[in-house]
């Protein structure tokens, strides 16, 4: 596994609270939305932020912590299902739980869950429409 993250996701009460703070008020820029559910900023170079449904984002990411505790999960994104698969058995060789073990999303991904030593939730994910140009902007 490479040592890299490319997405970085927020459990979010409210969505539409979410927009309004980091994209109306601190005019970050929206690169893609489905409302009431997600929403996707560029971050950076290749990196992006993502203010998603925090009772989705639990269901998906396989966690079971109260509303309270906020959700946060680090992506590592990889060019394959399979490659999904191999990071996700390397990751769980080393230590880690699987919590949520790979399989194709209803948003067309593959994507699995494992948890390091201290909880926190690492996606590893294939999108078939991820890519990044040169100049670091994510298409998704």
């Amino acid at each position: 596994m490479q040592p890299r993250v490319d997405f970085i996701s927020l459990g979010v009460r409210s969505v539409a609270a979410s927009r309004r703070f980091y994209v109306d008020a601190l005019g970050w820029p929206v690169h893609r939305e489905v409302p009431d559910e997600v929403v996707f900023i560029q971050a950076n170079h290749g990196l992006v932020l993502s203010l998603w449904d925090a009772a989705q984002m639990r269901a998906e990411a396989g966690v079971d912590a109260p509303s309270a505790v906020p959700c946060i999960t680090l992506s590592h994104n990889v060019g394959s299902a399979e490659e999904v698969d191999r990071v996700m058995a390397q990751a769980e060789a080393a230590g880690a739980a699987v919590v949520a073990a790979p399989k194709t999303q209803p948003w067309g991904g593959y994507t699995g869950y494992f948890a390091d030593p201290d909880g926190f939730r690492w996606e590893v994910a294939y999108n078939p429409t991820w890519t990044v140009d040169d100049g670091g902007r994510v298409t998704v």
